[in-house]
């Protein structure tokens, strides 16, 4: 399971990302605050803390941002 959170989390950021993906073109220089990115933040903290506690870390990042 965590290895499949981590290959959607990839492929967000390879293909639908705003920071490195193909949507990048809609927003040079990036959209995120946050370095490392959430997506890139969410997937460090599901590897350090597991699956529940690092998307729960990872979620409450994500609606930080406004």
């Amino acid at each position: 399971m965590k290895r499949l959170l981590i290959s959607l989390i990839n492929f967000y950021q390879a293909y639908l990302s705003f920071d490195k993906g193909v949507l990048a073109l809609f927003a040079p220089g990036g959209a995120c605050k946050y370095s490392p990115t959430c997506s890139e933040y969410t997937k460090q903290m599901i590897v350090k803390y597991g699956i529940s506690i690092g998307l729960g870390l990872g979620v409450r990042r994500i609606w930080s941002c406004k």
